[in-house]
Protein backbone atom coordinates (compact mmCIF):
# COMPACT_ATOMS: atom_id res chain seq x y z
CA UNK A 1 0.00 0.00 0.00
CA UNK A 2 1.24 3.47 -0.90
CA UNK A 3 0.12 6.94 0.15
CA UNK A 4 -0.40 9.99 -2.04
CA UNK A 5 -0.03 13.16 0.00
CA UNK A 6 -0.61 16.73 -1.12
CA UNK A 7 1.22 18.54 1.63
CA UNK A 8 1.46 22.09 2.87
CA UNK A 9 -1.95 22.41 4.50
CA UNK A 10 -2.02 23.44 8.15
CA UNK A 11 -4.02 21.19 10.49
CA UNK A 12 -6.77 22.95 12.40
CA UNK A 13 -9.09 21.55 15.04
CA UNK A 14 -8.75 18.92 17.71
CA UNK A 15 -7.65 15.29 17.76
CA UNK A 16 -8.05 12.72 20.50
CA UNK A 17 -5.21 10.37 21.30
CA UNK A 18 -6.30 6.73 21.06
CA UNK A 19 -5.55 3.89 23.46
CA UNK A 20 -1.91 2.86 23.38
CA UNK A 21 -0.96 0.31 20.73
CA UNK A 22 1.83 -1.03 22.93
CA UNK A 23 -0.64 -1.62 25.75
CA UNK A 24 -3.75 -2.75 23.89
CA UNK A 25 -2.38 -5.88 22.22
CA UNK A 26 -0.84 -7.01 25.53
CA UNK A 27 -4.08 -6.41 27.41
CA UNK A 28 -5.94 -8.46 24.82
CA UNK A 29 -3.58 -11.39 25.46
CA UNK A 30 -3.97 -11.07 29.24
CA UNK A 31 -7.77 -11.04 28.89
CA UNK A 32 -7.63 -14.57 27.50
CA UNK A 33 -6.68 -15.81 31.00
CA UNK A 34 -10.04 -14.83 32.51
CA UNK A 35 -12.80 -17.24 33.50
CA UNK A 36 -15.37 -15.01 31.80
CA UNK A 37 -15.74 -11.94 29.57
CA UNK A 38 -13.33 -9.01 29.85
CA UNK A 39 -14.19 -5.56 28.46
CA UNK A 40 -11.41 -3.22 27.31
CA UNK A 41 -12.42 0.42 26.81
CA UNK A 42 -10.54 3.14 24.90
CA UNK A 43 -9.30 0.30 22.73
CA UNK A 44 -7.70 1.19 19.36
CA UNK A 45 -10.09 -1.01 17.38
CA UNK A 46 -8.91 0.08 13.92
CA UNK A 47 -5.22 -0.74 14.36
CA UNK A 48 -3.92 -3.22 11.80
CA UNK A 49 -1.96 -5.18 14.42
CA UNK A 50 -5.06 -5.42 16.60
CA UNK A 51 -7.02 -6.89 13.70
CA UNK A 52 -4.39 -9.59 13.13
CA UNK A 53 -4.27 -10.57 16.79
CA UNK A 54 -8.06 -10.63 17.14
CA UNK A 55 -8.35 -12.89 14.11
CA UNK A 56 -5.82 -15.33 15.54
CA UNK A 57 -7.64 -15.36 18.90
CA UNK A 58 -10.87 -16.13 17.09
CA UNK A 59 -9.15 -18.94 15.18
CA UNK A 60 -8.30 -20.64 18.48
CA UNK A 61 -11.81 -20.24 19.88
CA UNK A 62 -12.08 -16.86 21.60
CA UNK A 63 -15.30 -14.90 21.09
CA UNK A 64 -14.44 -11.23 20.54
CA UNK A 65 -16.98 -8.47 19.87
CA UNK A 66 -15.72 -5.12 18.57
CA UNK A 67 -17.40 -1.71 18.84
CA UNK A 68 -15.71 0.93 16.71
CA UNK A 69 -18.25 3.50 17.89
CA UNK A 70 -17.46 2.98 21.57
CA UNK A 71 -13.77 2.12 20.99
CA UNK A 72 -14.18 -1.04 23.04
CA UNK A 73 -13.90 -4.80 22.72
CA UNK A 74 -15.42 -7.66 24.72
CA UNK A 75 -13.33 -10.83 24.99
CA UNK A 76 -14.89 -14.14 26.04
CA UNK A 77 -12.17 -16.82 26.13
CA UNK A 78 -14.43 -19.71 27.22
CA UNK A 79 -14.01 -21.63 23.96
CA UNK A 80 -10.28 -21.05 23.59
CA UNK A 81 -7.92 -24.01 23.22
CA UNK A 82 -4.77 -24.88 21.31
CA UNK A 83 -5.60 -25.81 17.75
CA UNK A 84 -3.72 -26.97 14.68
CA UNK A 85 -4.00 -24.17 12.15
CA UNK A 86 -2.99 -23.76 8.53
CA UNK A 87 0.29 -22.20 7.49
CA UNK A 88 -1.58 -19.05 6.39
CA UNK A 89 -3.30 -18.77 9.78
CA UNK A 90 0.10 -18.93 11.49
CA UNK A 91 1.55 -16.24 9.20
CA UNK A 92 1.03 -13.01 11.18
CA UNK A 93 3.02 -9.78 10.67
CA UNK A 94 3.07 -8.92 14.38
CA UNK A 95 5.75 -9.58 16.97
CA UNK A 96 3.70 -10.02 20.18
CA UNK A 97 2.47 -13.49 19.21
CA UNK A 98 4.46 -14.92 22.14
CA UNK A 99 1.90 -13.47 24.57
CA UNK A 100 -0.74 -15.83 23.16
CA UNK A 101 0.92 -18.91 24.67
CA UNK A 102 -0.16 -18.57 28.31
CA UNK A 103 -3.91 -18.93 27.77
CA UNK A 104 -3.42 -22.01 25.60
CA UNK A 105 -1.15 -23.68 28.17
CA UNK A 106 -3.69 -22.94 30.90
CA UNK A 107 -6.54 -24.52 28.96
CA UNK A 108 -4.85 -27.21 26.85
CA UNK A 109 -1.38 -27.95 28.25
CA UNK A 110 0.02 -27.08 24.85
CA UNK A 111 0.34 -23.84 22.90
CA UNK A 112 0.92 -23.26 19.22
CA UNK A 113 1.82 -19.71 18.30
CA UNK A 114 3.08 -17.95 15.17
CA UNK A 115 6.70 -16.92 14.95
CA UNK A 116 6.98 -13.25 15.96
CA UNK A 117 6.84 -10.88 12.99
CA UNK A 118 6.66 -7.13 13.38
CA UNK A 119 8.88 -4.48 11.88
CA UNK A 120 12.65 -4.46 11.41
CA UNK A 121 14.40 -1.65 13.27
CA UNK A 122 17.57 -1.66 11.23
CA UNK A 123 18.35 -1.77 7.55
CA UNK A 124 18.05 -5.50 6.87
CA UNK A 125 17.44 -8.92 8.29
CA UNK A 126 19.75 -8.15 11.16
CA UNK A 127 17.30 -5.52 12.34
CA UNK A 128 14.64 -8.05 13.30
CA UNK A 129 13.85 -9.00 16.87
CA UNK A 130 14.43 -12.51 18.16
CA UNK A 131 12.35 -14.54 20.58
CA UNK A 132 15.06 -16.26 22.60
CA UNK A 133 14.07 -14.44 25.80
CA UNK A 134 10.52 -15.77 25.47
CA UNK A 135 11.78 -19.32 25.06
CA UNK A 136 13.82 -18.63 28.20
CA UNK A 137 10.65 -17.59 30.09
CA UNK A 138 8.68 -20.69 29.07
CA UNK A 139 11.52 -23.06 29.88
CA UNK A 140 12.19 -21.41 33.24
CA UNK A 141 8.51 -21.92 34.08
CA UNK A 142 8.70 -25.65 33.33
CA UNK A 143 7.67 -26.00 29.70
CA UNK A 144 9.43 -27.53 26.70
CA UNK A 145 9.68 -25.54 23.49
CA UNK A 146 9.90 -26.92 19.95
CA UNK A 147 10.36 -24.83 16.83
CA UNK A 148 8.12 -26.26 14.13
CA UNK A 149 8.26 -25.29 10.47
CA UNK A 150 5.45 -22.73 10.67
CA UNK A 151 4.93 -22.18 14.42
CA UNK A 152 6.40 -22.47 17.90
CA UNK A 153 5.05 -25.26 20.10
CA UNK A 154 5.15 -24.95 23.88
CA UNK A 155 4.20 -27.99 26.01
CA UNK A 156 3.57 -28.20 29.75
CA UNK A 157 0.71 -29.29 31.99
CA UNK A 158 1.04 -25.93 33.75
CA UNK A 159 3.52 -23.18 34.44
CA UNK A 160 5.54 -23.57 37.64
CA UNK A 161 6.88 -20.53 39.42
CA UNK A 162 10.61 -19.81 39.19
CA UNK A 163 13.16 -17.02 39.22
CA UNK A 164 13.53 -15.32 35.84
CA UNK A 165 16.69 -13.23 35.61
CA UNK A 166 16.82 -11.47 32.26
CA UNK A 167 20.33 -10.86 30.85
CA UNK A 168 19.11 -7.53 29.48
CA UNK A 169 16.12 -5.38 30.38
CA UNK A 170 13.28 -6.35 28.05
CA UNK A 171 9.74 -5.06 27.68
CA UNK A 172 8.44 -8.10 25.79
CA UNK A 173 10.12 -10.56 28.13
CA UNK A 174 8.69 -8.73 31.15
CA UNK A 175 5.19 -8.82 29.66
CA UNK A 176 5.47 -12.54 28.88
CA UNK A 177 6.76 -13.32 32.38
CA UNK A 178 3.89 -11.33 33.93
CA UNK A 179 1.17 -13.08 31.93
CA UNK A 180 2.64 -16.57 32.40
CA UNK A 181 3.57 -15.97 36.04
CA UNK A 182 0.05 -14.77 36.87
CA UNK A 183 -1.27 -18.33 36.34
CA UNK A 184 1.85 -20.27 37.39
CA UNK A 185 1.84 -22.59 40.38
CA UNK A 186 3.81 -20.94 43.15
CA UNK A 187 5.97 -17.81 43.14
CA UNK A 188 7.60 -16.23 40.11
CA UNK A 189 10.26 -13.59 40.63
CA UNK A 190 11.24 -11.43 37.63
CA UNK A 191 14.60 -9.67 37.87
CA UNK A 192 15.95 -7.00 35.52
CA UNK A 193 12.38 -6.36 34.42
CA UNK A 194 11.65 -3.33 32.24
CA UNK A 195 8.60 -1.56 33.67
CA UNK A 196 7.22 0.94 31.16
CA UNK A 197 3.86 2.76 31.47
CA UNK A 198 2.38 0.11 29.18
CA UNK A 199 3.69 -2.67 31.43
CA UNK A 200 2.16 -0.82 34.40
CA UNK A 201 -1.16 -0.82 32.52
CA UNK A 202 -0.82 -4.58 32.01
CA UNK A 203 -0.15 -5.07 35.74
CA UNK A 204 -3.19 -2.94 36.53
CA UNK A 205 -5.46 -5.19 34.43
CA UNK A 206 -3.96 -8.41 35.80
CA UNK A 207 -4.49 -7.18 39.36
CA UNK A 208 -8.09 -6.28 38.53
CA UNK A 209 -8.49 -9.86 37.29
CA UNK A 210 -7.21 -11.14 40.64
CA UNK A 211 -3.48 -11.57 40.03
CA UNK A 212 -1.15 -11.10 43.00
CA UNK A 213 1.68 -8.91 41.70
CA UNK A 214 4.17 -6.86 43.71
CA UNK A 215 6.57 -4.38 42.11
CA UNK A 216 9.77 -3.60 44.00
CA UNK A 217 11.73 -0.59 42.79
CA UNK A 218 12.05 -0.28 39.03
CA UNK A 219 13.15 -3.74 37.92
CA UNK A 220 11.94 -6.47 40.30
CA UNK A 221 8.50 -8.10 40.17
CA UNK A 222 7.16 -10.86 42.43
CA UNK A 223 4.07 -12.80 41.33
CA UNK A 224 2.05 -15.27 43.39
CA UNK A 225 0.34 -17.40 40.76
CA UNK A 226 -3.39 -18.09 40.71
CA UNK A 227 -5.18 -21.10 39.26
CA UNK A 228 -7.69 -18.83 37.52
CA UNK A 229 -8.28 -15.15 36.93
CA UNK A 230 -11.65 -13.39 36.85
CA UNK A 231 -13.58 -10.96 34.65
CA UNK A 232 -12.66 -7.30 34.45
CA UNK A 233 -13.58 -3.96 32.89
CA UNK A 234 -10.50 -1.90 32.07
CA UNK A 235 -9.68 1.35 30.23
CA UNK A 236 -6.56 1.27 28.04
CA UNK A 237 -4.04 4.05 28.74
CA UNK A 238 -3.61 6.76 26.10
CA UNK A 239 -0.80 6.35 23.59
CA UNK A 240 2.17 8.53 24.56
CA UNK A 241 3.88 8.04 21.18
CA UNK A 242 0.78 9.10 19.27
CA UNK A 243 0.44 12.15 21.53
CA UNK A 244 4.03 13.19 20.76
CA UNK A 245 3.42 12.61 17.04
CA UNK A 246 0.50 15.05 16.93
CA UNK A 247 2.34 17.68 18.99
CA UNK A 248 5.41 17.56 16.73
CA UNK A 249 3.26 17.62 13.57
CA UNK A 250 1.39 20.70 14.78
CA UNK A 251 4.65 22.50 15.63
CA UNK A 252 6.29 21.63 12.28
CA UNK A 253 3.27 22.54 10.16
CA UNK A 254 2.53 25.79 12.06
CA UNK A 255 -0.97 24.47 12.58
CA UNK A 256 -3.48 25.22 15.32
CA UNK A 257 -4.23 21.94 17.02
CA UNK A 258 -5.64 20.77 20.33
CA UNK A 259 -4.38 17.31 21.28
CA UNK A 260 -6.77 15.67 23.75
CA UNK A 261 -6.17 12.86 26.26
CA UNK A 262 -2.43 13.40 26.51
CA UNK A 263 -0.84 11.01 29.07
CA UNK A 264 1.31 13.65 30.76
CA UNK A 265 2.42 11.35 33.58
CA UNK A 266 4.26 9.10 31.11
CA UNK A 267 5.70 11.94 28.99
CA UNK A 268 7.42 14.29 31.43
CA UNK A 269 10.94 13.97 30.01
CA UNK A 270 9.95 13.94 26.30
CA UNK A 271 7.88 17.10 26.84
CA UNK A 272 10.76 18.71 28.74
CA UNK A 273 12.98 18.17 25.69
CA UNK A 274 10.38 19.94 23.54
CA UNK A 275 10.44 22.86 25.95
CA UNK A 276 14.25 23.01 25.83
CA UNK A 277 14.00 23.09 22.02
CA UNK A 278 11.95 26.28 22.23
CA UNK A 279 8.43 24.83 22.01
CA UNK A 280 6.25 26.40 24.71
CA UNK A 281 3.07 24.32 24.95
CA UNK A 282 -0.21 25.58 26.36
CA UNK A 283 -1.76 22.77 28.39
CA UNK A 284 -4.33 21.83 30.99
CA UNK A 285 -4.62 18.55 32.90
CA UNK A 286 -5.57 16.45 29.87
CA UNK A 287 -4.81 18.39 26.67
CA UNK A 288 -2.19 20.38 24.78
CA UNK A 289 -2.93 23.34 22.51
CA UNK A 290 -0.32 23.99 19.83
CA UNK A 291 -0.18 27.19 17.75
CA UNK A 292 2.57 28.92 15.73
CA UNK A 293 3.20 31.19 18.72
CA UNK A 294 4.43 28.12 20.67
CA UNK A 295 7.80 28.59 18.96
CA UNK A 296 9.03 31.22 21.40
CA UNK A 297 12.10 32.21 19.34
CA UNK A 298 10.30 31.83 16.02
CA UNK A 299 12.06 28.53 15.26
CA UNK A 300 13.01 25.23 16.84
CA UNK A 301 16.28 25.62 18.75
CA UNK A 302 19.11 23.10 18.20
CA UNK A 303 19.40 20.35 20.79
CA UNK A 304 21.11 17.12 21.78
CA UNK A 305 19.36 14.16 23.36
CA UNK A 306 19.98 10.49 24.00
CA UNK A 307 17.25 7.89 23.67
CA UNK A 308 17.02 5.31 26.41
CA UNK A 309 14.58 3.70 28.78
CA UNK A 310 11.49 5.23 30.33
CA UNK A 311 11.08 7.85 31.81
CA UNK A 312 13.44 9.27 29.20
CA UNK A 313 12.95 9.65 25.47
CA UNK A 314 12.42 6.10 24.23
CA UNK A 315 13.63 4.79 20.88
CA UNK A 316 10.11 4.84 19.43
CA UNK A 317 10.20 8.65 19.78
CA UNK A 318 13.60 9.17 18.16
CA UNK A 319 12.39 9.91 14.63
CA UNK A 320 10.13 12.77 15.71
CA UNK A 321 12.98 14.65 17.36
CA UNK A 322 15.01 14.14 14.17
CA UNK A 323 12.17 15.87 12.30
CA UNK A 324 12.35 18.82 14.67
CA UNK A 325 16.10 19.00 14.13
CA UNK A 326 15.60 19.38 10.36
CA UNK A 327 13.92 22.78 10.83
CA UNK A 328 16.05 23.69 13.86
CA UNK A 329 18.20 26.82 13.85
CA UNK A 330 21.51 24.94 13.97
CA UNK A 331 22.99 21.48 14.37
CA UNK A 332 21.13 18.94 16.52
CA UNK A 333 22.17 15.43 17.51
CA UNK A 334 20.12 12.41 18.53
CA UNK A 335 21.79 9.35 20.05
CA UNK A 336 20.34 5.86 20.50
CA UNK A 337 22.69 3.23 21.89
CA UNK A 338 19.89 0.85 22.89
CA UNK A 339 18.83 0.29 19.26
CA UNK A 340 21.80 1.74 17.34
CA UNK A 341 20.69 0.29 14.00
CA UNK A 342 17.43 2.21 14.07
CA UNK A 343 18.60 4.59 11.37
CA UNK A 344 17.19 3.14 8.14
CA UNK A 345 14.54 5.88 7.97
CA UNK A 346 17.15 8.65 7.81
CA UNK A 347 18.17 8.13 4.17
CA UNK A 348 14.50 8.00 3.15
CA UNK A 349 13.67 11.13 5.14
CA UNK A 350 16.56 12.93 3.43
CA UNK A 351 14.69 12.50 0.12
CA UNK A 352 12.07 14.92 1.47
CA UNK A 353 14.55 17.57 2.64
CA UNK A 354 15.70 20.40 0.37
CA UNK A 355 19.44 19.98 0.97
CA UNK A 356 21.82 17.44 2.54
CA UNK A 357 21.05 17.85 6.24
CA UNK A 358 21.02 14.36 7.72
CA UNK A 359 23.92 12.12 8.61
CA UNK A 360 23.49 8.78 10.36
CA UNK A 361 25.76 6.14 11.75
CA UNK A 362 24.86 3.37 14.23
CA UNK A 363 23.78 5.00 17.44
CA UNK A 364 23.99 8.63 16.28
CA UNK A 365 22.07 10.94 13.94
CA UNK A 366 23.34 14.44 13.17
CA UNK A 367 20.87 16.99 11.77
CA UNK A 368 22.25 20.22 10.31
CA UNK A 369 19.40 22.66 10.25
CA UNK A 370 17.74 24.77 9.27
CA UNK A 371 16.41 23.01 6.20
CA UNK A 372 12.97 22.67 4.65
CA UNK A 373 10.76 19.75 3.70
CA UNK A 374 10.11 19.23 -0.01
CA UNK A 375 7.73 16.96 -1.90
CA UNK A 376 9.09 13.73 -3.30
CA UNK A 377 8.97 9.96 -3.12
CA UNK A 378 10.23 7.91 -0.19
CA UNK A 379 10.08 4.36 1.13
CA UNK A 380 8.70 3.29 4.51
CA UNK A 381 11.13 1.57 6.86
CA UNK A 382 10.25 0.82 10.47
CA UNK A 383 6.95 1.87 12.03
CA UNK A 384 7.93 5.15 13.73
CA UNK A 385 10.49 6.14 11.12
CA UNK A 386 7.81 5.69 8.47
CA UNK A 387 5.47 7.98 10.37
CA UNK A 388 8.19 10.64 10.49
CA UNK A 389 8.48 10.36 6.71
CA UNK A 390 4.71 10.79 6.40
CA UNK A 391 4.85 13.92 8.59
CA UNK A 392 7.62 15.36 6.41
CA UNK A 393 5.44 14.83 3.33
CA UNK A 394 2.47 16.45 5.07
CA UNK A 395 4.60 19.52 5.80
CA UNK A 396 6.06 19.82 2.28
CA UNK A 397 4.28 21.79 -0.45
CA UNK A 398 3.21 19.60 -3.36
CA UNK A 399 2.64 15.92 -4.11
CA UNK A 400 4.56 13.18 -2.34
CA UNK A 401 4.29 9.40 -2.58
CA UNK A 402 5.23 7.20 0.38
CA UNK A 403 5.75 3.56 -0.56
CA UNK A 404 4.60 0.75 1.75
CA UNK A 405 2.87 3.24 4.03
CA UNK A 406 1.17 0.38 5.87
CA UNK A 407 4.25 0.37 8.10
CA UNK A 408 3.18 3.76 9.47
CA UNK A 409 -0.51 2.90 9.62
CA UNK A 410 0.26 -0.08 11.88
CA UNK A 411 0.96 2.25 14.79
CA UNK A 412 -1.86 4.77 14.50
CA UNK A 413 -5.53 4.13 15.11
CA UNK A 414 -7.70 5.61 12.32
CA UNK A 415 -4.90 7.90 11.10
CA UNK A 416 -6.65 8.77 7.85
CA UNK A 417 -9.92 9.60 9.61
CA UNK A 418 -8.16 11.84 12.13
CA UNK A 419 -6.26 13.70 9.40
CA UNK A 420 -9.46 14.26 7.41
CA UNK A 421 -11.05 15.67 10.56
CA UNK A 422 -8.22 18.25 10.62
CA UNK A 423 -8.71 19.17 6.96
CA UNK A 424 -5.71 17.18 5.71
CA UNK A 425 -5.93 14.98 2.59
CA UNK A 426 -4.23 11.60 2.93
CA UNK A 427 -5.03 8.99 0.31
CA UNK A 428 -3.81 5.41 0.11
CA UNK A 429 -3.79 3.05 -2.85
CA UNK A 430 -2.53 -0.41 -3.72
CA UNK A 431 0.09 -0.68 -6.44
CA UNK A 432 -0.48 -3.13 -9.22
CA UNK A 433 2.04 -5.99 -9.41
CA UNK A 434 4.84 -5.29 -11.90
CA UNK A 435 3.60 -8.11 -14.16
CA UNK A 436 0.25 -6.34 -14.52
CA UNK A 437 1.94 -3.01 -15.21
CA UNK A 438 4.07 -4.58 -17.97
CA UNK A 439 1.02 -6.27 -19.47
CA UNK A 440 -0.82 -2.97 -19.57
Amino acid sequence: MDAEIYGGARPRGSVRVSGAKNAATRLLAASLLADGPVVLNNFPTKLVDVGHKIQFCRNIGADIAISHVDSSIRIDPAGLKARKLTRDQFDLPIRTTYLLAAAQIMRSGIARIPYPGGCPIGGGTGGGRGYDLHVFVWERLGCSVTEREDHIEIVGSKFRGAEIMFPISTVGGTENALICGAIAEGTTQVLNAYITPEVEDLIKLLRQMGADIEVHGTSRIVIQGKAALSVANHTVMADRIEALTWIVYAALSRGTLTVEDVPFASMEVPLLHLEKAGIDLFRNSTSVHVTPSCLTAGAVQPFELACGTHPGVISDMQAFYVLLGVVGAGTSRVYDYRYPERIAFVSELQKLVDRPALEAKPGAITIRGPASFVAGEAQSTDLRGSMAIVLAALCADGRSVIRNVEMALRGYNDLQGKLRQLGIAFNTFDRRPESQVEAA
